[in-house]
């Protein structure tokens, strides 16, 4: 059974941090890219970051590049984002996905429950 468990989400004043983490089981973590999705009020969901299955390539959308980092730990099957310098327009819901597609074209995608963060002006 895939399980997701996502924490570190919370409220927070404008300019400061937190350190969203997911802890997975169920799937071979070494083997799927990792990404953080969010999705605000009212809005729909915003792909934020990601990450390759051995972590030496990431992205970022360009609201958070220099603010956030992503970082895993194959070992403990965990994906983190540190995320700096907040800002009001960060609140949101953020989600945690596993992604692999494999050579045959077969695609694997996971979920988790998702974390609230809060950012106040």
């Amino acid at each position: 059974e895939v399980q997701f468990v996502e924490s570190g989400g919370g409220m927070v004043q404008s300019g400061g941090s937190l350190r969203l983490s997911c802890a997975t089981s169920g799937f071979i973590f070494s083997q799927h890219d990792m990404s953080w999705v969010r999705q605000a009020p009212g809005k729909g969901p915003e792909w934020v970051s990601n990450i390759n299955t051995n972590g030496g390539i990431t992205y970022y959308r360009d609201s958070v590049r220099g603010r956030f980092t992503i970082s895993r730990d194959n070992a403990k099957n965990t994906v983190y984002l540190q995320m700096n310098n907040l800002k009001p327009e960060d609140t949101a819901i953020y989600f945690c996905n596993a992604n692999r597609i494999t050579g045959l074209g077969e695609e694997f995608d996971y979920w988790g429950q998702g974390t609230q963060v809060t950012v106040s002006s």
